[in-house]
């Protein structure tokens, strides 16, 4: 874990202990305000006391970010308005894209639309800022030559399942975020051993996330109890992330060509799903289901052949 830095106290002091231009990426999952048990706090402030707070923590983010850092801010609907005021006008931030995360499960009512998403605002210190599209790409519906097969922009409606409690990566914390959704992020805004920061470490999904994409991550916690619990899932094994869009399982339509479809299946678990063990088999299996029982094998037989290929005249070169 010697990329990885988790501090346990209240974020507004530990921020003091941080350089000024030296994060490359803050993601924070701040409280809502809406009265959640975090163990050893609870979610309720009074409104001049939640925006004091709010625009305190956020002044302190914007200095420390560099001149081509990013933040993405997670933020329920009662808040975000006063959220994106403090980013754009009283921190003058530059605003990138308002995300909506949207989840199949959540709180239901008798009376009114239940609640299927959250926000996320993104805001960069200056108009010059990391951003790796070919990173987060989603693959094409559809195969055209015309197209760019290395995948499309995923756009600003991101669709992830919550981290269920039947889910084995399912931690003991109220609002624990999946983690494909947090690896979009870092990976369009960070390269390796960037630093990321998370101000609201929690279930430590951010920092989880960073180990394993090789970035270098700091993580605030308030609740010493969460961060014994970031400190075992931060040893457990790794599988896969416990999240992803499941457009990264797309099979594009239309690759009827031999030689075209096996360039592609060769292609796409690398770039959608090499973070995602678990999806490959059902790939595969999808795969199967769409071009014949035989698509993959002959994705692995033409491998296996152009291998004893490159050997064999790697040999004759020798022998001469």
């Amino acid at each position: 874990m010697n990329n990885i830095d988790l501090r346990c106290g209240n974020t507004l002091n530990l921020f003091k202990e941080i350089d000024s231009s030296s994060i490359d990426i803050v993601i924070a999952d701040p409280p809502y305000n809406l009265g959640k048990n975090y163990g050893n706090n609870h979610d309720l402030k009074g409104f001049d006391e939640y925006i004091l707070f709010t625009r305190t923590w956020l002044s302190e983010a914007k200095r420390v970010l560099k001149p081509t850092g990013t933040i993405y801010v997670f933020m329920g609907v009662r808040f975000i308005s006063y959220l994106y005021n403090i980013l754009d006008k009283e921190l003058g931030l530059f605003f990138n894209s308002w995300i909506v995360w949207h989840y199949t499960q959540g709180l239901g009512k008798t009376k009114g639309f239940s609640p299927r998403h959250d926000d996320i605002l993104m805001f960069t210190q200056s108009n010059k800022f990391v951003f790796n599209l070919d990173d987060i790409r989603v693959p094409q519906k559809y195969y055209r030559a015309r197209n760019n097969m290395r995948g499309a922009n995923p756009g600003d409606v991101w669709a992830f399942s919550h981290v269920h409690y039947c889910n084995p990566n399912r931690q003991n914390h109220p609002t624990q975020k999946p983690e494909g959704l947090i690896e979009r992020m870092v990976l369009a805004s960070s390269h390796e051993n960037d630093k990321v920061l998370d101000p609201f470490s929690g279930s430590g999904t951010t920092l989880r996330v960073c180990q394993q994409l090789n970035r270098q991550a700091i993580g605030f916690e308030l609740n010493p109890e969460y961060v014994d619990m970031t400190r075992i899932r931060l040893n457990e094994p790794f599988n896969g992330f416990d999240s992803m869009d499941s457009r990264m399982e797309r099979i594009p339509n239309d690759l009827r060509t031999a030689d075209i479809r096996s360039q592609y299946l060769q292609d796409h678990i690398q770039w959608f799903l090499k973070n995602h063990d678990g999806a490959i088999d059902k790939f595969k299996k999808m795969v199967k289901e769409k071009y014949g029982h035989d698509a993959f094998y002959d994705e692995e037989k033409n491998s296996e052949n152009r291998m004893q290929v490159q050997l064999k005249l790697l040999d004759g070169d020798v022998k001469t």
